[in-house]
């Protein structure tokens, strides 16, 4: 199982989240690419991060907003969403090459990702720009997305399904929305509950009680959710504990 966080999302004098601390729990990370949050010196000071802490470096493309933290849905064209995730990736490895860092995957960030996950054409949109850009990378979806992995599987990329130790669950398998109480978990112990269900019984609780199936590969514990630190170190202590091998998807 992979564990993942989204790092560098910092902007110019504003620090958001621990990213020296969090890569330490980390086998792989999506970097922010300047749309939704980052800049050029955050860019590059996150890929040497990840470069010294040995994790897999993935780009975060999203939506062009960085008053909304790429979290409000923005209505581009199809063919718009492609160039900008292509541009983002672009970005991203011309720091990566800078860097030595081989690339290894794309994980769309926020609105871009849940608007993505139930729509066909996004998703083909975003499949497409990355396979053009290298069919070497992975694409990370929503476990429970068939658009996402429909669209992986059309443009020739590896899908890597996803779940998340510090969300909520609707019924049917998607996230609740941020605009509801209780859609984070920001309490340590009950994310490792959740990521340990999720990565031995392929399986997770949702909201209203009921257990809803979920074949996941990675589980992402969000950089900017309060606690991140102690909720990837538990995350990943729990999953240690229980002989869950922790890798990077791409190393198998």
């Amino acid at each position: 199982m992979d564990l993942n966080a989204d790092l560098g999302e910092s902007f110019g004098a504003w620090t958001l989240g621990d990213d020296a601390r969090l890569v330490e729990h980390l086998t792989s990370a999506n970097l922010a690419c300047g749309f939704h949050a980052g800049d050029f010196r955050v860019m590059e000071a996150t890929v040497a991060l990840c470069r010294e802490a040995g994790v897999a470096v993935g780009a975060q493309p999203g939506y062009p907003d960085l008053l909304g933290f790429g979290r409000r849905p923005l209505p581009f064209e199809p063919d718009e969403v492609e160039s900008l995730v292509r541009y983002q990736i672009g970005a991203l490895e011309a720091f990566c090459r800078a860097a030595g860092v081989e690339m290894q995957h794309v994980k769309p960030h926020g609105a871009l990702y849940n608007q993505a996950a139930a729509d066909p054409t996004l998703a083909g949109a975003i499949a497409r720009a990355v396979a053009r850009f290298s069919r070497e990378l992975a694409l990370f979806g929503l476990a429970s997305s068939e658009p996402m992995a429909a669209a992986a599987a059309d443009a020739g990329l590896r899908f890597v399904p996803e779940a998340f130790a510090d969300r909520r669950y609707l019924p049917d398998g998607s996230l609740q929305p941020r605009s509801r109480a209780g859609a984070v978990i920001e309490d340590a112990a009950d994310a490792a509950a959740q990521a340990l269900m999720i990565a031995t019984d392929g399986a997770v609780v949702a909201v209203d009680g009921s257990r809803v199936a979920l074949r996941a590969e990675s589980i992402c514990c969000h950089g900017d959710t309060p606690g991140a630190v102690e909720i990837a170190a538990s995350v990943r202590s729990a999953l240690a504990a229980s002989g869950v091998r922790v890798e990077p998807p791409l190393a198998r």
